[in-house]
């Protein structure tokens, strides 16, 4: 009996099953423009469909991931304005010392010694009020106007298709590779039923 039918069998059956695959994820994102045939039309699913799945994910985006909600919380921490109060001191002193002094010049025969620590100790307490303040409208501000569904939306549908295929592939490479193996597989699996029953009629 002939072996070799037995032994190309699983081969070209996952050659077949793995060539399918790649093309099926080809066909995610071509062809970019719609191939109309006589009784269908042909075009990639991304192409299609870039405004709903721009909407979709930004949808889930804001819900499952991150919201206007989420900022302005990150914002009202006390930790963070902690962080910022740490710094008021030598950013004043960098305000008064660099920046005034290059806009006044003279203005740096005054700011020297005693003077410049009086003057840091009046306004780095009063900023250091003022900055929780600031970041509660600062978040309360955000909160109102950040839409981060509608953001991601316009990021999205303004990628060109060239840019968004880029993208979901340094995204999910490995994810397409691993569809690719395995209709390879499958097809290799197939294939040795295929030769398991021809060699059972022969």
């Amino acid at each position: 009996m002939n072996a070799i039918p037995f032994i190309l069998a699983p081969i070209i059956c996952a050659a077949i099953g793995w060539f399918t695959n790649y093309v099926a994820v080809k066909m995610l994102f071509h062809p970019r423009k719609p191939i109309h045939l006589p009784l269908f039309t042909i075009q990639g699913v991304f192409p299609k469909r870039k405004s709903a799945l721009a909407a979709n994910l930004g949808d889930v985006i804001e819900r499952e991931l991150i919201c206007a909600g989420d900022i302005s919380t990150l914002l009202r921490d006390p930790a963070l304005a902690g962080r910022l109060h740490g710094q008021l001191d030598a950013y004043v002193e960098k305000l008064l010392t660099k920046d005034l002094t290059k806009a006044v010049p003279m203005a740096a025969m005054f700011l020297t010694g005693p003077t410049l620590v009086k003057i840091k100790e009046v306004l780095v307490p009063e900023l250091e009020r003022f900055v929780p303040e600031l970041l509660t409208k600062a978040s309360s501000e955000l909160e109102a106007s950040l839409d981060v569904s509608r953001h991601v939306r316009e990021r999205i549908e303004n990628f060109s298709m060239d840019k968004l295929e880029e993208v979901l592939f340094a995204i999910m490479s490995k994810e397409f590779r691993f569809i690719e193996l395995v209709g390879g597989v499958l097809g290799f699996v197939i294939g040795l039923f295929q030769s398991a029953l021809f060699a059972l009629t022969v």
